[in-house]
């Protein structure tokens, strides 16, 4: 009897507790599973990407540099390049932003058929690893300036001068201890500043100048992944699971510095500004060509503090014009507007300091604006000659061949109204009031007038 009633009792009790125990590992099975989900979200590589294409100029710098700086609370900065080289301020800027981040920086030469050449190079040394696409290039990092000469073994040649040596050696120390520093091959970086070489991406791989070749970014995150590397004397494992990437595109800032910094719209604006100013002063009150003149003034001077700019060209654009428009003032018969026209085409030339492709002032916008200059001189020459070959008015001869009309009889003298004013006339004729009159000369204050027939 008591048998019978205490076994459905255990039994019933178990059951209750065999299914207790089963809800409950279901629940910390659940809740292991959500915590490692949320564990892993919290943990997810933050990735910023960047993007360099095209000549790299002040805009460039000024958006890579603002850009790397908000991101320092990311785990990797990837910087996407393509492009055929820039100005080498521009560059260095660039390069020490990439030394100076607490957060590695991946330059990927990127996509197919993109190359880093010339300041590219620097860059792809500078960063903390380096990857290419397939089909990509690197190199070419030879200073352009004029009359430069090397042989291969870097030694100057006959016509190469002192800055040339000076400009040449600190490239490729600038070179040498970048790759020294990231650990790259500091032979190809000689050759690629002193002869120019370049390398393809499996090239460049196999000379242990990059790091790794991958085929897009999703391959390149693979390989990053658990990567050990050295920035800023620190020691980072890299970690590219489950990335969280962040595309940082220039902004409005980038591309109105990019357009203002085009050395050909900064010329442009400088003499819109010239012109716009030199308008106002000879037409005070016009007020409009003074605010554009002073706007597109401050506007190219902004731009060409960026700019490498040879201030002795920048003289002789300035003395140009302002020849031009003294030979419209001064008896000079042309010669203060030749050597003006002169003084300006020169200027123009000189006026950029840099013998990048990219960056230079477009030579037939040159042309076009010394033509305007000469047309400009030509038309003030011609008002010049046509001014000194009419006689001279002044006094009340300037009122010889106005007319009016007679304010009364006159009698032989009498007043009349003339421009709007009365005046004390006379005449060899009677004249009856409010008839129309001219006038044909004056003595003293008294106008000589006759009536003017209708014809």
């Amino acid at each position: 009897m008591c048998n019978s009633y205490i076994m459905p009792r255990a039994a019933m009790l178990f059951g209750g507790c065999a299914k207790f125990l089963f809800n409950l590992i279901q629940k910390i099975t659940l809740s292991i599973a959500i915590f490692l989900i949320y564990s892993s979200s919290l943990h997810a590589a933050k990735i910023v990407e960047l993007s360099i294409k095209g000549a790299i100029g002040p805009a460039t710098a000024d958006y890579v540099v603002r850009a790397i700086s908000q991101s320092q609370h990311a785990d990797l900065i990837i910087v996407v390049l393509d492009t055929p080289g820039g100005l080498d301020q521009a560059t260095r800027t660039i390069i020490q932003k990439f030394l100076s981040s607490s957060v590695p920086i991946v330059t990927y030469v990127s996509p197919i058929g993109a190359r880093a050449a010339s300041a590219g190079t620097y860059i792809l040394y500078a960063s903390t690893l380096a990857a290419m696409a397939p089909g990509t290039q690197l190199g070419a990092a030879s200073p352009v300036n004029l009359e430069m000469e090397f042989n291969g073994e870097g030694k100057p040649g006959k016509h190469a001068s002192t800055m040339d040596k000076k400009v040449m050696n600190d490239a490729v120390a600038t070179i040498r201890s970048l790759a020294q520093l990231r650990g790259r091959d500091p032979i190809f970086a000689q050759k690629a500043v002193l002869n120019a070489s370049t390398l393809t991406a499996s090239e460049a791989l196999k000379e242990k100048v990059i790091n790794f070749i991958a085929v897009d970014k999703k391959d390149l995150l693979a390989q990053l992944n658990g990567v050990v590397v050295t920035q800023n004397n620190q020691n980072i494992t890299l970690n590219t699971t489950n990335p969280e990437i962040t595309v940082i595109n220039p902004d409005w800032r980038t591309y109105f510095l990019s357009v203002i910094t085009d050395p050909t719209v900064a010329y442009l604006l400088l003499l819109l500004g010239v012109y716009g100013i030199f308008f106002e002063l000879v037409n005070p009150g016009y007020v409009l060509p003074g605010v554009v003149g002073v706007i597109a003034m401050l506007t190219a001077l902004y731009a060409l503090q960026l700019l490498p700019v040879n201030y002795a060209g920048f003289a002789l654009i300035i003395l140009g014009i302002g020849f031009i428009i003294a030979e419209a003032f001064l008896p000079t018969f042309g010669s203060l507007g030749v050597g003006g026209t002169i003084a300006f085409i020169l200027g123009s030339i000189m006026l950029i300091n840099t013998q990048s492709p990219a960056y230079h002032v477009a030579r037939s916008v040159i042309w076009a604006m010394a033509s305007v200059n000469i047309v400009l001189f030509i038309v003030m020459l011609g008002m010049v000659l046509r001014a000194r070959q009419q006689k001279v008015h002044h006094g009340m001869e300037v009122l010889v061949g106005a007319t009016g009309r007679a304010l009364g009889d006159i009698n032989l003298d009498g007043q009349a109204v003339i421009r709007g004013e009365i005046w004390s006339v006379r005449s060899q004729h009677f004249i009856a009031a409010n008839k129309p009159v001219k006038v044909v000369g004056s003595v003293g204050l008294v106008l000589d007038i006759e009536e003017e027939t209708m014809n």
